[in-house]
């Protein structure tokens, strides 16, 4: 299947945007993008699709006890969203309060209850989100990628002899002491919600990453749908890769490991933009190569400042990053505060540093490569 290229959004309009992760990696995305909204340049009325194939902690245990999706990267991504009002802040914070003690409540978030509670009543899921955004005062909408739980499965090396080694979801997953090869979902080819597919189709930028990439970012292609639409959306994809390697599914990769991986469980998948933070990228031109045959025609590598320190991406540098690559050869001009303008340019030698454009403000060094 052959992407087609990317639409230019109509001029004026703010773009159509769809987040598609779990977790604080979708939590950092949803921060910037509505830093992004604040700028006129993403529309305020977001979409989030999220992973469910949670099974630890809270969402686990309502999942097993209830047969539900499991509510807490939904819960995330809606607290990520709520209006910035009072109102919205105080339900944000309320969502988000997790019980202590050792009781039957312990460890469980109030909005996980309230997602489980009303997914039960109403028996929709989509029906449950979208009540619960309208308590928060969300303007845009979360979405699950599918309406049923699903099951992460993997092959691991380095178990132990017999290798390599079969384990079943997200949890043993992610905290693996093995080196995970690939994973796919169970069941094999689930049904993507409607509307989650519907909003991707719609969509003017298609943010992927970051998050836990076994876990939290691949699942998302493996839903034939959804990965459908993905790939024949006219809207441009962007890739954003994470800060650094997470202990379990991913110790030890590199940023090129990390697109391989990504190319391997979805070959045709084009991309128009890989951002990455440039203290994250020791070899640039080991990233470029391995960027190279996912590239659309056109598509750039952009490195930034987008750390707020290293396990966390800064909203406002973020939203810089992704303003800068949203459209055909836009970058923010550099009197207006953002992040400086794209430094378009060849690959540097293998080794060196890109050298960052002498206009770019201190702090906020970023360089693009087409």
């Amino acid at each position: 299947m052959t992407a087609p290229h990317a639409s230019v959004p109509h001029p004026g309009r703010p773009l159509r945007v769809v987040a598609l992760g779990g977790g604080h990696g979708l939590h950092a995305t949803l921060s910037a993008l509505r830093e992004l909204a604040g700028r006129g340049v993403a529309d305020a009325r977001l979409t989030a699709v999220v992973t469910v194939a949670d099974d630890g902690g809270s969402s686990g245990r309502l999942r097993r006890e209830l047969g539900l999706l499991p509510p807490g990267d939904l819960r995330m991504a809606m607290a990520a969203l709520a209006a910035e009002d009072p109102a919205g802040r105080r339900w944000a914070t309320l969502v988000q309060h997790r019980f202590g003690g050792t009781g039957a409540l312990a460890g469980h978030a109030v909005g996980n209850l309230l997602l489980a509670g009303l997914m039960d009543t109403l028996g929709d899921p989509v029906a449950a989100l979208d009540a619960v955004g309208d308590l928060l005062g969300v303007r845009g909408r979360v979405l699950p990628m599918c309406a049923e739980p699903l099951d992460i499965e993997a092959e691991v090396t380095g178990l132990g002899p017999g290798g390599p080694h079969r384990i079943r979801g997200q949890v043993a997953v992610a905290s693996t002491p093995g080196r995970v090869r690939r994973v796919w979902l169970h069941p094999a080819e689930p049904r993507a919600c409607p509307e989650a597919v519907a909003a991707v189709h719609d969509a003017d930028l298609l943010v992927l990453g970051p998050g836990s990439w076994f876990t939290s970012v691949l699942p998302h292609l493996l839903v034939p749908e959804l990965r459908d639409a993905v790939l024949t959306s006219r809207a441009r994809r962007v890739v954003v890769l994470n800060l650094a390697p997470e202990p379990g599914e991913t110790a030890g990769f590199s940023p090129e490991r990390h697109l391989a991986v990504l190319s391997e469980h979805a070959r045709e998948l084009r991309v128009d933009a890989i951002v990455a933070d440039v203290a994250a990228v020791p070899v640039p031109d080991l990233l470029l190569r391995a960027a190279a045959p996912m590239l659309s025609p056109g598509g750039r590598v952009h490195l930034a400042a987008v750390a707020a320190d290293p396990a966390r991406h800064d909203p406002v540098a973020l939203a810089d990053a992704l303003g800068a690559v949203a459209g055909p050869g836009e970058s923010r001009d550099p009197s207006s505060g953002g992040a400086g303008a794209a430094v378009p340019g060849p690959p540097a030698a293998p080794g060196s540093t890109p050298a960052p454009d002498s206009t770019v403000q201190p702090g906020r060094r970023s360089v693009t490569w087409r």
